[in-house]
């Protein structure tokens, strides 16, 4: 017998912190919404599995989504954490030129930066950099000073607080198993212990490293709208000896990443990643080998850091849309202006710098609903 239906007018797929953020912004207007989260908790993905660092805008193409809303995100989410107490610090990051040979790219990030209204970015040369962080090798530096670190766990906490405030419901254990696109709207089928069927007059896909999955799932979802899937572990190690650095220190940045940076968590410890390694499954254990590989990328503009000083630490996995030997891809908001079908929006390859962007983020994917 086919399950009978609940009607809800709001579903977000995925209690990360996207989903909790767009939730928290559709409830805010009013809307009835019900976040739908397979895990037992917030952000166990991805969104729990970062740097944890607000990102300046820099790096990303000029015009493309990923600068446009980190720079719009950026100044949102400093705002927001100074209005609802959330613990974050602007502790500036140093992206160094290790040898004259990378001052061209160096200088390249400057133009690209400026071009993506990151207006804050300081030169400095090696004296300069030097007197600030005297551990490092470097030729010369670009100093962000908009970068900034932040709890992602409590910013996640107060984005759910806000939601539910507004009305938002959360259902954990609540896989989202497949759906069809009906007449009514847009059904989902809910696994967990206790399976349902719910009309949805519109519904957010913020599934992360799922959200291809969950898209493909749906009958009448035309498939040539459900990229491909490709998985990029980032492998971060822990500095077990004196850190001697104040400020994010960043390579040049390398294919597919942003190279082996350091940061810092915001009592001041120091960790090291991430690396790219491609991957066919989720999996996030720390292969201790892949030290080996860190020493050399953090003794290109660390010299003195000391044998057996890294650590195994945690990693993520970032959602890329394009695999191996590719330039990253933007940001893919999938909604009914590309695919056709009402009140769906699909959020397809939300990587960084979708921590530091998620209020923005949200902002889009609801004006994407039209």
């Amino acid at each position: 017998m086919e399950k009978i239906a609940e009607k809800i007018e709001c579903a977000v797929i995925g209690a990360g912190v996207i989903g909790l953020a767009v939730a928290r912004a559709l409830a805010r207007q009013g809307r009835e919404v019900i976040i739908l989260e397979s895990e037992e908790a917030i952000g166990m993905g991805t969104s729990s599995r970062n740097s944890e660092i607000i990102h300046a805008g820099i790096y990303y193409d000029t015009g493309s989504l990923k600068a446009q809303l980190c720079v719009q995100g950026k100044l949102a989410l400093y705002e927001y954490c100074e209005s609802h107490g959330v613990a974050h610090q602007r502790c500036g990051k140093m992206i160094v030129a290790a040898h004259d040979g990378q001052l061209e790219k160096l200088e390249a990030l400057q133009q690209k930066a400026a071009d993506n209204d990151v207006n804050d970015l300081i030169w400095q040369d090696q004296q300069t950099t030097l007197a600030m962080e005297p551990a490092l090798n470097a030729v010369a530096s670009l100093l962000s000073p908009s970068t900034g670190l932040i709890d992602s766990h409590a910013l996640m906490l107060a984005y759910q607080g806000d939601a539910e405030a507004a009305g938002t419901m959360i259902a954990f254990n609540s896989p989202v198993l497949g759906g069809a696109i009906t007449d009514n709207g847009i059904r989902l089928d809910i696994g967990g212990d206790t399976p349902m069927a719910l009309d949805c007059d519109v519904v957010i896909n913020s599934a992360g490293l799922h959200a291809q999955r969950v898209a493909g799932s749906l009958q009448g979802f035309p498939a040539e709208h459900v990229p491909e899937t490709f998985y990029a572990k980032g492998n971060y190690f822990s500095l077990a000896s004196k850190n001697p650095f104040s400020h994010l220190i960043y390579p040049i940045p390398e294919e597919a990443g942003l190279g082996v940076h350091l940061t810092l968590d915001l009592g001041g410890q120091a960790r090291f990643g991430p690396d790219v390694e491609w991957v066919d499954e989720i999996t996030y254990e720390v292969d201790p080998a892949r030290g080996d590989i860190f020493y050399a990328a953090v003794r290109s503009y660390w010299p003195e850091l000391p044998d057996n000083a890294l650590l195994p630490g945690y990693s993520g996995i970032r959602p890329k849309l394009k695999g191996p030997g590719n330039p990253p891809m933007d940001f893919i908001f999938n909604g009914p202006a590309e695919h056709g079908v009402q009140g769906l929006v699909n959020l397809f390859g939300i990587e960084s710098p979708g921590l530091t962007a998620s209020l923005a983020i949200a902002d889009e994917a609801i004006k994407r609903l039209n």
